[in-house]
């Protein structure tokens, strides 16, 4: 297999530097499935891949996998697509949630948040803060409309905790130009963002940046990394209102930091304070959940 355009474009020392990266990408839908694809593509040499999900008909019009891997697992449909593009890529597969599979984080490089699930992307933000691993998250909006994509670096800004309180607190209503409001981060019955439907090629443009982030993220303290200007991007599918009384065009994005909370239960000070006095340490994902506005759901999370 050659590498050549690769190479020029990144260089060699960086293609081996890749290769050599481990990354995690847990929830194998539309985006999650997208971005490991194209991660592979990019000269990622070695991947864990986490969903409990299998392959259906509905799945097809908006996933990576044809109708050649109907019925089986997304995990095991994406690690073979995978092979098929870089073959010396080194793929582990896990069937299962996130919950129940900590372990299998352990040892990688950044983590790739591909659930929809409020209650997993807890799950993940306090696993990738005790392990010390960086993580890329993305949400899509209702109809895909927009998205949101932000780098979290343990204890280097806000945890996912911090981020998603702000986020709903400060941009409460991103709004679609002419038509009704639309809520940023919707919440559904189901406890998920409310991204459906919405197109692939709106969901595979918010992935497309989430794969970047992360690839430029794996490739910090080289000479062709990129400072970003914030540590969240608001991409605009649709004329959307992201900021106050602006209209963001469609196909562009707004940067914005979110600062971390001192006060955040994950991660901040309060949190530090309650651990240090209880013999258990930490809190309960249903306190973190409730003090952040979110809704715990026992059900599966829906997953494209």
């Amino acid at each position: 297999m050659s590498w050549d355009r690769v190479e020029r474009l990144i260089g060699s020392d960086n293609l081996a530097r890749l290769a050599e990266k481990r990354v995690a990408v847990i929830g194998l839908g539309s985006g999650g499935g997208f971005v490991a694809l194209t991660l592979a593509m990019s000269g990622v040499g070695h991947f864990v891949l986490i969903d409990d999900d299998t392959l259906e008909e509905t799945n097809i019009v908006r996933h990576v996998a044809d109708r050649r891997y109907l019925g089986q697992p997304k995990v095991e449909a994406v690690a073979d697509l995978i092979r098929q593009r870089n073959p010396n890529a080194d793929v582990k597969t896990v069937i299962g949630l996130i919950e129940d599979h900590k372990d299998a984080l352990d040892g990688v490089d950044i983590i790739i948040s591909g659930v929809d699930g409020e209650n997993p992307k807890y799950v993940i933000n306090q696993v990738a803060l005790e392990k010390l691993i960086p993580a890329v998250y993305a949400g899509v909006y209702e109809r895909g409309e927009g998205g949101d994509v932000v780098a979290i670096t343990p204890y280097d800004g806000p945890c996912y905790a911090c981020w998603a309180a702000e986020l709903r607190d400060e941009l409460a209503a991103v709004k679609n130009f002419g038509e009704r409001e639309l809520d940023y981060g919707m919440i559904g019955e189901s406890g998920t963002l409310e991204a459906e439907p919405a197109l692939w090629l709106h969901v595979t443009r918010v992935a497309s940046v989430q794969a970047d982030i992360a690839l430029n993220e794996l490739l910090r303290d080289s000479a062709i990394h990129k400072d970003m200007p914030g540590n969240t991007v608001i991409l605009a599918n649709v004329a959307l209102e992201i900021v106050d009384g602006q209209i963001s065009p469609p196909y562009t994005a707004v940067w914005a930091t979110v600062d971390r909370n001192p006060d955040c239960l994950i991660c901040g000070d309060y949190f530090r304070r309650q651990a240090a006095l209880s013999e258990e340490g930490g809190v309960s994902l249903d306190d973190l959940m409730q003090e952040t506005g979110m809704i715990v759901e026992d059900e599966k999370e829906q997953k494209s």
